[in-house]
C-alpha cells in the first residue's frame, strides 16, 4: 500500500480509507524489472512448493528490492523473516532474491 508492504488480511477497508491509502498493488499488479527477475529467480530456484505463501513472498522481496538496491544477505533475511513459509524453503527464497539482485545487475 502506497510503496509500503502491508499484510493485506490484517487491514479492514476501513483502515485503508483512514490511513488515505492511494495505491495498493497485489500481486496480480506487481509489474517491472524487479517484479519480472524476482519471478524468473523463483522459477530457476525452483522456490515454489505448495504455493501458500508465494504471493506474500514475493511481495516482500518486491518491496526490499525497492528500497535497497544490492541488500546484504542479512538484509535479505531480515526483510523475509515477516512471511512464514510452511515448506521451510527460506534457502530457495533467499537464493532466489541474490539471483534476481545479480540478474538486475545491482551486484
Amino acid at each position: 500500500m502506497d510503496d509500503e508492504a502491508e499484510y493485506a488480511c490484517q487491514l479492514t477497508l476501513g483502515e485503508l480509507r483512514q490511513r488515505g491509502a492511494k495505491r495498493i498493488t497485489t500481486i496480480e499488479g506487481l509489474s517491472g524489472p524487479v517484479a519480472d527477475a524476482l519471478r524468473q529467480a523463483w522459477i530457476d530456484c525452483d522456490v515454489v512448493q505448495c504455493g501458500y505463501c508465494q504471493s506474500a513472498q514475493l511481495i516482500a522481496a518486491a518491496h526490499l528490492l525497492a528500497q535497497t538496491r544490492a541488500p546484504s544477505d542479512e538484509a535479505i533475511k531480515t526483510a523475509m523473516s515477516r512471511v512464514l513459509c510452511r515448506c521451510g524453503t527460506y534457502p530457495r527464497i533467499l537464493k532466489a532474491i541474490g539471483q534476481a539482485v545479480s540478474r538486475l545487475g545491482r551486484r
